[in-house]
C-alpha cells in the first residue's frame, strides 16, 4: 500500500524569479562559507569539503570532473545534521519549543543524531523511533547524546500501529508537551539544503555544473538543492538514487521489484514524504545492495573516503548514469555522500558480514594456517532445529525450548521465518515489555545467518565467532552450530 501525498506536499509560496514574493519561511539568511571560529556544535553543522573522485570514475570510462559533497564529515556525521539543528532552532523561533518542552522523531538515525546534537547543546529531552534493522552504532551514539531509543520491526509499513512513524505520532498525540518535529513534513527540512547544502556547492563550483546526483529518503535534500540549482543553474540536471524495494521513483512502474527490504540504511521510502517535491527531479536510477555496498567500500580502499552504504548507492548509481551522458573533459558532475562509516562498523565494513549476506564469495575467509581449515562440518554433531509455529508461538514456550538450545527459531508454512535469540527475550523480560502470554513473535528477528554446509571448519568458525547461533543448510533440514560446539573441538 503506497500512499502518494505528492499532491499534499508543502505548499511553499516561493516563487522562482519573482521580484515580489508573499511571506515564506525562507530566511534570507546570507550564506557565509567559512568562519574561523565557531560558537558551539550547532553553529559547525554544514561547511563540508568537496572532493575529487579520481579513481573510480575511470573504472567507467568516464572524461569528465567527478566531485563528491563529503556531507560525512558534518559534525554528527551525517547531512542529517542540518535538518535536525534546523527544525529545532526553527521550532525555537516559532514558539513550539521551550522550556518543559520534549521531542519525539521517527528516523532511520541519522536525522535523530542530528536532532540529539541539537537538544544536547539547546537541553531538551528527546526520543527516537527507529526500525530494528538500523545498525547498533547507531543507538549507541543516540543514547551516548542523551536520547531515548525505542525500536520497531523493519517489515512494519508506514501505517502500521507498530511503525516507527505510528509509535511517534501517538507519543505526541498522547501527550501535549511531546512536540514531533516530524522530518517527513516539516518544510525546515528541505530549507536547510535549500539554503546550506546547495549554496555551498554553488560556491565551491563556481556556479558551474552539469548534474547533481544525490540519494532519496525523506526527499528533503533533493528538493531543496534540486530547487536551488534549477533557480542558478537551469541547464543542470538534478537526478535522484532510489534503491529497488522502495516506491519513490517515477515513472512507478521502475519500482517494480521482487525485493522486499534491502540492507542500505537511510535511504528510500514506502510512501511519498511530504517534503519531496519531485517536480525538481530530472531522472531516477534505482540500485541494489550489492553495487551499493562493494561501492562503499571501494570507496574506502580507492578513494580514501570513510561513508556508509547509502554513499556507494548514490555513487554507483551516478557513475552508471553517466556513462549514458557522453560528458566531456569540460562537465562537471557533483554526487553528496550522505553520511560516515562510524554507522557500519560490524555491517557493510566487516568482510564477514558481507559474506553472510552473501555480497563476497566465502572464499575469502579461508586461512590457510587456521587449526580448523579445511576440516569439514560433518566433523561436528550438529543438531536439527526445533521450530515453533510463528503465529501460536508464545514467550512461555521459548522459555522451556531455551532451556536445553541456544534460541528459538519460528517457521511459518514450513519454512524458517524467524528467530528469537536469548539476548533479546531477556531484554525484553527485564524492561518489563513481555510476559509469558506474548506471542513471540513480538521479540522475533529476521536478522539471522544461515550458511552451507560445504564450508570447511574453518570458514564456519569466523562466522560464528560473530553470533549466538548459526544454521546450517544440510539438505532439506536445518541444523545449528555455536562457539560451544567448535569449542569442544578443542577439548
Amino acid at each position: 500500500m503506497i500512499q502518494d501525498l505528492s499532491k499534499d506536499t508543502i505548499q511553499c509560496t516561493y516563487k522562482r524569479g519573482a521580484k515580489e514574493q508573499p511571506q515564506t519561511p525562507h530566511s534570507n539568511i546570507e550564506f557565509v562559507p567559512f568562519k574561523k571560529i565557531y560558537n558551539d556544535a550547532l553553529d559547525a553543522v554544514g561547511h563540508t569539503p568537496m572532493i575529487r573522485l579520481n579513481k573510480i570514475p575511470k573504472e567507467y570510462g568516464l572524461k569528465c570532473e567527478v566531485l563528491v559533497k563529503c556531507e560525512f564529515l558534518n559534525v554528527g556525521g551525517s547531512l542529517k545534521d542540518r535538518i535536525g539543528v534546523r527544525m529545532v532552532l526553527d521550532a525555537e523561533k516559532q514558539g513550539r519549543l521551550g522550556p518543559g518542552k520534549s521531542l519525539v522523531e521517527a528516523t532511520s538515525g541519522n536525522t535523530g543524531v542530528g536532532l540529539a546534537l541539537a537538544c544536547a547543546v539547546r537541553g531538551y529531552p528527546l526520543v527516537i523511533t527507529m526500525p530494528e534493522k538500523m545498525s547498533q552504532e547507531k543507538q549507541d551514539v543516540l543514547t551516548g547524546l542523551g536520547a531515548k531509543v525505542i525500536r520497531t520491526p523493519t517489515e512494519a509499513a508506514w501505517y502500521e500501529p507498530e511503525s516507527l512513524i505510528q509509535v511517534a505520532k501517538k507519543m505526541a498525540t498522547d501527550d501535549p508537551n511531546v512536540i514531533l518535529l516530524d522530518q517527513y513534513s516539516n518544510p525546515s527540512n528541505p530549507l536547510a539544503h535549500y539554503e546550506g547544502t546547495a549554496e555551498e556547492i554553488l560556491w565551491a563550483c563556481d556556479d558551474k555544473l552539469d548534474a547533481v546526483i544525490i540519494s532519496t529518503g525523506t526527499g528533503g535534500t533533493i528538493t531543496g538543492v534540486g530547487r536551488k540549482i534549477h533557480e542558478r543553474v537551469p541547464g543542470c540536471k538534478v537526478i535522484a538514487v532510489d534503491p529497488y524495494g522502495s516506491d519513490l521513483a517515477l515513472p512507478q512502474e521502475v519500482n517494480k521489484t521482487d525485493i522486499k527490504t534491502y540492507k542500505v540504511e537511510g535511504i528510500g521510502y514506502d510512501f511519498i514524504p511530504k517534503v519531496l517535491d519531485r517536480t525538481e527531479i530530472d531522472g531516477w536510477i534505482k540500485t541494489v545492495d550489492n553495487d551499493s555496498l562493494l561501492t562503499a567500500r571501494k570507496l574506502l580502499s580507492q578513494e580514501g573516503l570513510l561513508c556508509g552504504g547509502s554513499s556507494g548507492a548514490t555513487v554507483w548509481g551516478a557513475l552508471e548514469w553517466a556513462k549514458t551522458q557522453n560528458f566531456t573533459e569540460n562537465q562537471r558532475i557533483v554526487i553528496i555522500l550522505p553520511d560516515n562509516i562510524r554507522n557500519y562498523m560490524t555491517k557493510h565494513l566487516s568482510k564477514t558480514w558481507m559474506i553472510e549476506n552473501k555480497f563476497i564469495s566465502y572464499d575469502e575467509l579461508k586461512e590457510p594456517e587456521h587449526p580448523l581449515a579445511g576440516r569439514p562440518i560433518t566433523d561436528l554433531n550438529l543438531h536439527e532445529i526445533q521450530a515453533l509455529d510463528v503465529a501460536t508461538a508464545t514467550v512461555a514456550q521459548c522459555l522451556e525450548v531455551l532451556k536445553t538450545h541456544p534460541a528459538v527459531p519460528l517457521q511459518e508454512n514450513g519454512k524458517l521465518l524467524s528467530v528469537v535469540f536469548q539476548k533479546k527475550i531477556l531484554a525484553g523480560i527485564v524492561n518489563k515489555k513481555l510476559n509469558h502470554a506474548d506471542l513471540a513473535k513480538k521479540v522475533h528477528s529476521k536478522e539471522f545467518v544461515i550458511v552451507p554446509n560445504t564450508l570447511d571448519l574453518n570458514q564456519l568458525e569466523r562466522i560464528v565467532e560473530r553470533h549466538e547461533v548459526v544454521f546450517v543448510e544440510d539438505g532439506d533440514k536445518l541444523k545449528y552450530v555455536t562457539p560451544r560446539d567448535l569449542l569442544g573441538l578443542f577439548a
